[in-house]
């Protein structure tokens, strides 16, 4: 029996980028890991147009709301991977070695749904094939 993998993705705000990638991983990849996603300094909410771009696709967004990086610190994470350039810069330093990786995305934040939509397709294109391989899945 394997043990399930939790990946960790990481963002500045926890608004946006990071929320869409932690739906379209947990989707995508199904039940073989489990994703969270924080931010260093999150944001009061999820951004209306990462919701949109989301439920465009036909993914769940019930219950998505920003997470500060503090409260993920006592979980097993598998694989933290950042989303931001900031987020990479600002990584904290977790318990246990955690192997990391940085893959950087638009902020489409102030943009119009169309960014959003971009972002999410690029997400799924990028990023769930590269935690698939690295994860061994």
């Amino acid at each position: 029996m394997t043990t399930q993998k939790t990946v960790l993705i990481l963002c500045t705000g926890n608004s946006c980028r990071s929320q869409m990638a932690e739906v379209l991983l947990r989707h995508d990849l199904g039940g073989a890991v489990r994703v969270l996603s924080a931010g260093t300094h999150p944001q009061p909410k999820v951004a209306e147009g990462a919701i949109a771009a989301l439920q465009a696709a036909g993914l769940p967004t019930e219950g998505l709301h920003p997470k500060d990086v503090e409260a993920v610190m006592g979980e097993e994470i598998d694989l933290v991977v950042t989303v931001c350039d900031n987020a990479k810069e600002t990584c904290p330093v977790f318990p246990r070695p955690v192997p990391r990786m940085h893959i950087a995305f638009h902020d489409p934040h102030g943009e119009p749904l169309e960014s959003f939509i971009r972002v999410r397709d690029d997400i799924r294109a990028r990023l769930v094939p590269v935690v698939r391989g690295n994860l061994g899945l």
